[in-house]
C-alpha cells in the first residue's frame, strides 16, 4: 500500500490536517477547563463559599437541558450521538461541528456527568473533512472515512495525552478488522494477561528469574493470589452494574425522544438532584457527583483516605444515577465517569484481605471502562498509562476481558431511538383543512 501515490499523499495530508485539529481541539479542551473552574469554583468563592452549595447544581441543569435540546432540534448532527450510544467515528460531517461544540459547551461546564472524547471525535473529524474541501482535495468514500479517523485521533489525543491512546481507540471504534478482531483479540488478552501473572506469581514464589528487558528500577510489590482474585469477582460485578447503567441511559434517551425539550431538561434536573443529594447527605460538594470526575479521580488516587466508606457508597450511588440520565440526555461522552465509578468502587473494596487499594483501583477502571466503552484494548492501554505500574498490567487485562465478557453476555436493553419530529408540531400548509 506504501507503494500507491495516492496513498502517500493522504498519508502526508492527515499528517498536515493533523497540526490545525489538535491545535483547535487543545485550545477547546482550554476553554470548557477554564468555564468548568468559573462556574464551579471561581463564582462559589467570589460568592463566598468554600464549595459549591447543595442547591448550585439545580439552576445550572436548567440551563444546560435546555440550551442542549434546542441545539438538538435546531442544529445539523444533533449536538453529536447519543452518549449511552457509545462511542462512534463514523459520520463525521462539517455542518455538525457547531452543533457539536454548542452542546458541549452548555453540557460539560455545567454539571453533565460525561466527559469530553465523543465531542473531540466529532469535532476533530469534522474539522479534517473541512481542511479538505478548504484545499479542494479529493473527495470520495475512502478518502472521507480516512480523514474523519484521522482528524477524530488528533483530537482525542489531546485529552488522553496519548497518541498510542488515539490510535488503539480509533481502529476499534472505527472497527477495523471486524467482529474477527474481537474473536482474536479477548482469547490474546485473557492468555496474555495470564501468563503474565504466571510468570509473576513464579518469580516471587521461588526466587527464580528468568532473562528480561528490566533495567533494575525499583518496582512496587508484586501482585499476589488475593489481587488476582479479588479483581476478576471485582470485574464481574462492576461490569454488570456499569451494563445496566448504560441500559438506564438507553431508556433515558427513549425517554427524551418523545419530547426532547421538555424531557431533556427533566433529566438534566434530576442529575442535578442526585448532586445536590449528596451534597446535603455528605456534606462534601456537589461537583463531586456532577461534571466528569477526572478531576475527582486524580484527588481519589492521591488521598483515598480522605473519604469514608459511607461517602464513596453516596458517590457511588447518586453519580451513578447521574451519569445514566446523562448518557440519555445530554452531550459527551462515557469515558471518565466510567473511570470514576469503578475506582471508587477499587477503593470502597481495598479493604478487602489481600487486595490493596492500587490493584483495586487499577481493576476496577478497567472493569467499568471496558464496559462502558466496548473496547477492551483502548481500555488496556488508557487504563496502563494512567495507572502508572507495570506490576499491576496482569490485572487490568484480567478485569477488562472479564468485565466485556460479562456485558456482552447481557441482555443489552433497548436502542437508540431515531429522532422525530412531533407529528402535532409539522406545520400545515396554509391550504389544509384544520
Amino acid at each position: 500500500m506504501l507503494r500507491r501515490p495516492e496513498y502517500r499523499r493522504a498519508l502526508v495530508f492527515c499528517g498536515l490536517i493533523g497540526i490545525p485539529v489538535s491545535l483547535i481541539a487543545f485550545w477547546f479542551l482550554v476553554l470548557l477547563h477554564e468555564l468548568e473552574n468559573l462556574v464551579w469554583t471561581d463564582w462559589p468563592h467570589d460568592l463566598g463559599w468554600t464549595d459549591p452549595p447543595w442547591w448550585w447544581p439545580l439552576p445550572l441543569a436548567l440551563v444546560s437541558g435546555a440550551a442542549v435540546a434546542l441545539v438538538v432540534l435546531r442544529f445539523p448532527g444533533r449536538g453529536g450521538h447519543i452518549p449511552a450510544a457509545g462511542l462512534h467515528s463514523g459520520g463525521a460531517a462539517k455542518a455538525a461541528v457547531p452543533g457539536v461544540v454548542l452542546a458541549a459547551l452548555a453540557s460539560l461546564p455545567l454539571g453533565a456527568v460525561l466527559g469530553p472524547e465523543a465531542p473531540l471525535i466529532a469535532l476533530g473529524g469534522g474539522l479534517a473533512l473541512l481542511f479538505r474541501d478548504l484545499v479542494r482535495a479529493p473527495a470520495t468514500e475512502a478518502s472521507t472515512a480516512l480523514l474523519g479517523a484521522a482528524g477524530a485521533a488528533a483530537a482525542i489525543s489531546a485529552i488522553f495525552g496519548s497518541p498510542l491512546v488515539a490510535a488503539v481507540m480509533l481502529m476499534e471504534v472505527a472497527g477495523v478488522g471486524g467482529p474477527q478482531l474481537f474473536a482474536v483479540m479477548l482469547p490474546a488478552l485473557l492468555s496474555s494477561g495470564i501468563g503474565a501473572i504466571v510468570f509473576t506469581g513464579f518469580g516471587h514464589w521461588t526466587g527464580l528469574k528468568t532473562g528480561g528487558l528490566s533495567i533494575g528500577l525499583p518496582a512496587p510489590p508484586l501482585l499476589d493470589t488475593g489481587d488476582v482474585v479479588w479483581s476478576a469477582l471485582m470485574a464481574l460485578v462492576i461490569g454488570a452494574a456499569v451494563h445496566w447503567l448504560v441500559v438506564g441511559g438507553r431508556i433515558a434517551a427513549r425517554f427524551v425522544a418523545a419530547r426532547p425539550l421538555r424531557n431533556t431538561v427533566l433529566c438534566a434536573l434530576a442529575a442535578a438532584g442526585c448532586a445536590a443529594l449528596y451534597a446535603v447527605g455528605t456534606g462534601r460538594s456537589p461537583s463531586e457527583v456532577s461534571l466528569s470526575g477526572q478531576a475527582t479521580l486524580a484527588q481519589l488516587a492521591r488521598d483515598p483516605h480522605a473519604w469514608s466508606v459511607g461517602a464513596l457508597v453516596a458517590v457511588l450511588a447518586f453519580k451513578g444515577v447521574a451519569y445514566a440520565l446523562c448518557l440519555g440526555s445530554l452531550r459527551g461522552g462515557p469515558t471518565f465517569p466510567s473511570l470514576f465509578l469503578g475506582g471508587a468502587v477499587g477503593v470502597l473494596l481495598s479493604p478487602l484481605p489481600g487486595l490493596g487499594v492500587v490493584a483495586g483501583m487499577a481493576a476496577g477502571m478497567a472493569a467499568a471502562c471496558a464496559a462502558a466503552l466496548r473496547l477492551p484494548v483502548s481500555t488496556v492501554v488508557l487504563v496502563v498509562l494512567m495507572v502508572g505500574n507495570s506490576e499491576t498490567v496482569p490485572v487490568i487485562v484480567l478485569a477488562t476481558v472479564v468485565s466485556f465478557v460479562t456485558t456482552e453476555l447481557l441482555p443489552q436493553g433497548p436502542g437508540i431511538p431515531e429522532f422525530r419530529p412531533r407529528a402535532g408540531r409539522a406545520r400545515r400548509p396554509a391550504s389544509s383543512p384544520p
